[in-house]
């Protein structure tokens, strides 16, 4: 019951909003049968053939959980290299170098450095 309750008034919100028209209630008062409704806006033509790019990049330092890493990842077409870093628990620093593309496949090529501790 408490399921059915929850659809139906995320239905009524939805409905309420603009985002969806109920077009009937079914047992018990469930709507059914939503129909997609977007307030007025235009669909737009996305092209799922398009050359593929993208570059981005992240990083986190937290000296307060000693989280430390980086990545950075570009793709042009078929063609995806990327890095990534980071500070293991155990001290050591990792450094992983890639890229993947149709003819090579993935390939990685894996750094580690010994273990940095500090004395006090």
């Amino acid at each position: 019951m408490i399921a059915k309750t929850a659809i139906v008034l995320s239905m009524v919100a939805l409905a309420s909003a603009g985002v969806v028209q109920l077009a009937g209630y079914g047992h018990e008062g469930v709507a059914y049968a939503p129909v997609a409704h977007y307030g007025g806006h235009e669909d737009h033509h996305v092209d799922y053939h398009a050359h593929p790019k993208y570059d981005y990049s992240y990083s986190v330092s937290d000296p307060h959980t000693g989280d430390h890493k980086t990545q950075h990842e570009a793709r042009d077409g078929d063609v995806v290299k990327g890095e990534y870093s980071l500070l293991q628990p155990d001290g050591s620093f990792r450094k992983v170098t890639y890229t993947a593309d149709d003819h090579n496949g993935f390939n990685a090529i894996v750094h580690n450095t010994a273990p940095h501790h500090e004395f006090h």
